[in-house]
This record gives structure tokens, C-alpha cells and sequence, in this order.
């Protein structure tokens, strides 16, 4: 099992990273909160999980422990893959999870893309009270650095539309999500443009807004 790596950046993208150990670059996935911590030649540490499947060696990372161990309790719930597990903590913090699960709150969940309800409500049954109590203040509209994102008039970010058509959307609702969230039309709040930190809120608040304010 390779619990974290510890190593240089060689390349950050919006859905992965490469870090160096030991002379081997080592690709793994990540949520934009670990992704938009990472800076490419500096040295990082990252919790990681290594899921296994007949015709692949996945390994994904996380900045904190805490995001990791929700990720191992999330795979734990029936038709919850990596993928999904992934969607869940890029949509939420850790303790927006643990709220909406202590809160049995189905609306909350279902803002993940492809959660719908049976799977909510599974997620809220399965995981029960094996996330732990809340570290901190939980919400699952942000508010924090990570949930802030610029608002750019023009084009919708391209590299978040190609992150958003990667994950199975299709370019169209991709470019009309991160264009309604770019215009502030989801409540996004506006910070310094450009940033790392920035790119990768705005993948995350367009995540929450195909995942619940466009079901309305």
C-alpha cells in the first residue's frame, strides 16, 4: 500500500498532478483542493490510496489526511467508485459531507454530479457515522479560499471546460456551466484572476452547479 508521497511537482493539471519519488514521476488524481495546492518544482507531501482493478493501478492524492480517509469511507458505500468518491469531496468539504450525512440532507448530496437520489440516500445509509465528527464549520455552499472564483467576461475558462468534458459532460452544458458561474449567477464571489487557486474553485463551484442549481 503507498500511503503518501513525498516528492517534487512535475506537472499540475485540473484533474491530476505528477510528483517525483525516488527518480520515478508518479501520476495521480486528485480534488481541486489538493490540486490547486500544488505548485510545479516545489516539494510536496500528499496523502494517498492506491484502488486497484483488474486492468489498472490508480493512485489518488490528497493535501490532507482527512480528505484521504473520507475518500476510503466513501468507497466503502455501495455503487460509489473512485470517480464518484472523487466528485463528492471536489463538490464538498470533508465536513460539508459530514453534515449532510449526520442532516440526512439529500439535497445536498445530489448537487455531486451523477448522485442522484437512491445513491444519496444510500451514501447517507452506508456511511452513517463513520466519517467522524466535524474538525470545523461545515458548508457545502464554501466560502473558504478554495470556493472563491473569478468572474472574467469573454469565453468560458477553457481548460475548466475540458476539465468539466473529461468527467462526462458533454461541451456545451460544460461551457454554460462555467459561464454562468463566471458571470456570478451562482453566487460566486470574486477574487484576484489568474490564480491556481481560482481555477481550480471555479471547477469546483461549476461542479456544484450542475450537481444542483441547474436541477433548480
Amino acid at each position: 500500500m503507498i500511503a503518501s508521497l513525498r516528492g517534487a511537482v512535475l506537472d499540475v493539471s485540473l484533474t491530476g498532478a505528477v510528483i517525483e519519488t525516488g527518480g520515478v514521476g508518479m501520476s495521480v488524481q486528485a480534488t481541486p483542493t489538493t490540486l490547486s495546492s500544488l505548485r510545479v518544482g516545489r516539494e510536496v507531501l500528499v496523502h494517498t490510496e492506491l484502488v486497484v482493478r483488474e486492468d489498472s493501478l490508480t493512485l489518488y492524492a490528497f493535501i490532507d489526511a482527512d480528505e484521504r480517509d473520507c475518500f476510503r469511507v466513501l468507497m466503502g458505500v455501495r455503487g460509489v467508485g473512485p470517480r464518484l468518491a472523487l466528485a463528492m469531496l471536489a463538490v464538498h468539504t470533508p465536513d460539508a459531507l459530514r453534515k449532510a450525512v449526520a442532516d440526512q440532507d439529500v439535497a445536498a448530496l445530489r448537487r455531486v454530479p451523477g448522485l442522484g437520489p437512491k445513491g444519496a440516500q444510500r451514501v447517507i445509509i452506508d456511511v452513517g457515522d463513520r466519517l467522524g465528527p466535524a474538525a470545523g464549520e461545515a458548508s457545502g455552499s464554501g466560502g473558504g479560499p478554495h470556493d472563491q472564483v473569478a468572474a472574467v467576461s469573454g469565453e468560458p475558462n477553457p481548460d475548466v471546460v475540458a476539465a468539466l468534458v473529461q468527467l462526462g459532460w458533454n461541451e456545451a452544458t460544460a461551457r454554460e456551466a462555467v459561464s454562468t458561474v463566471e458571470a456570478g449567477e451562482a453566487g460566486a464571489a470574486t477574487t484576484v484572476p489568474g490564480q491556481a487557486a481560482d481555477v481550480a474553485a471555479l471547477l469546483r463551484a461549476s461542479l456544484r452547479w450542475l450537481g444542483g442549481a441547474r436541477r433548480g
